[in-house]
């Protein structure tokens, strides 16, 4: 496998993870255009993107698993193709039932990507904390520009506009991949470059039962934190923002941005302590950012809910990496998208709590409390986990990258 092939997947694989949580995230700030636009209630408008959240998770176990069979690199192409026309039909939607089916196509199409995203990186990786801690900026960045650029798209021209330029964006970029996998310039790498550490199957087992009950938690956090974000902005902020999409995306936009390194702090500290440890750690410090949420309006609000966000992003890389210290490294896909599966399979639970919680109050104070809970949960669970040894400091990489492999010539 080429030093080129290496650096163009990684970078593939970054820019798709920034399209993924641009395009999922869209709908979430154009739901407040569209509220005017077609004259209906946010509750209603909100749970058109149901079918689409849960699609993202349903989606994945299958698109694990053809990333171990067939080609994570392919599988990557049809990720951005599938994806990226889903935002376009959603922007070419006539009414709630097209719309409803263009989110459906593009949850499907998203779907793809984390399965196999992550596979693809630690595959490529030797520092695989911070590979993974770089593709979570690019991550943080696609949620954080997802807000400005539906926002901005949709005070500018339209909603429409919104989601099919960057969805035509997406689709062009899947175009340029195939392009490189067709001559020959990208490659799949049969195996990762970094040895997998041993582990035995009961701790194999009990790591699994005890991070799919985190990650379910923690995807009902993260789910719920972004959906309800836009209106809870929206409401509590209106001497910052007024009355327009832009303003609220805008300080969305602020938010994300802030938390985007959060995942390389996450990703180094993951290569340098036990993952546990670290783990356990970014579990703990979100609960009492999440019980204190719904207090604060104004400028309090936002710092709070950068701070929460950040936490929220936190954990990931270690998260990811003790599922992957726990699986073979021949169905590290399917287990990705068995985790998704689970962290994005409750999304449409997340959708529906939000929609329930501001249909109690027409606040989300009741949200936060419940989030807290979950929070609370994770953090318990997590100290269930194998004990472990404190990580090795990888190996630094012979090429200039350090989240990059070096070529090795039998591949």
């Amino acid at each position: 496998m080429s030093p080129a092939s290496t650096r163009l997947s990684l970078g593939f694989s970054c820019i798709g993870h920034a399209f993924m949580h641009v395009l999922s995230a869209l709908y979430l700030t154009v739901v407040l255009g569209l509220e005017r636009d077609w004259a209906i209630g946010y509750d209603e408008l909100i749970r058109l993107w149901t079918i689409g959240s849960l699609m993202i998770g349903v989606g994945a176990p299958l698109a694990g698993w053809l990333g171990d069979r067939w080609s994570d690199a392919k599988m990557m192409v049809v990720f951005f193709l599938l994806t990226g026309t889903g935002a376009v039909l959603s922007g070419l939607a006539g009414g709630t039932t097209g719309l409803a089916v263009g989110l459906a196509v593009l949850g499907l199409g998203a779907s793809i990507y984390h399965p196999v995203g992550m596979s693809w990186t630690i595959k490529n990786a030797v520092n695989r904390g911070r590979a993974l801690g770089v593709m979570g900026i690019f991550g943080s960045l696609g949620i954080a520009s997802a807000a400005l650029i539906a926002g901005g798209l949709t005070e500018l021209v339209n909603w429409r506009a919104a989601f099919i330029v960057p969805g035509a964006v997406c689709f062009g970029t899947g175009l340029v991949l195939l392009g490189l996998i067709a001559t020959g310039v990208v490659t799949d790498r049969p195996r990762d470059l970094r040895p997998q550490v041993g582990t035995n199957r009961s701790d194999a087992i009990r790591a699994f039962v005890v991070l799919s009950v985190t990650m379910v938690c923690a995807g009902l956090i993260f789910q719920a934190t972004v959906t309800a974000m836009p209106k809870w902005f929206g409401e509590r902020m209106t001497g910052l923002v007024g009355d327009g999409t832009l303003g609220v995306g805008g300080l969305v936009t602020l938010v994300y941005l802030f938390a985007s390194g959060s995942q390389f702090v996450g990703g180094m500290l993951s290569d340098r302590y036990p993952l546990k440890r670290v783990y356990v750690f970014c579990l703990l410090i979100q609960i009492p950012l999440l019980l204190i949420a719904s207090s604060f309006s104004g400028f309090p609000l936002l710092v709070v809910a950068a701070l929460m966000v950040f936490t929220q992003s936190l954990q990931i890389p270690s998260e990811n990496l003790l599922l992957a210290r726990y699986t073979p490294a021949r169905h590290q896909g399917l287990a990705f998208g068995s985790k998704f599966i689970l962290s994005f399979g409750v999304a449409p639970l997340g959708v529906q709590l939000v929609a329930l919680a501001y249909g109690w109050s027409t606040d989300f104070y009741w949200l936060f409390l419940m989030l807290g809970g979950f929070a609370a949960t994770a953090f318990l669970a997590a100290l269930l986990l194998p004990k472990e040894e404190p990580a090795a400091v990888p190996a630094t990489p012979v090429m200039a990258s350090p989240m990059v492999a070096p070529a090795v010539g039998a591949e």
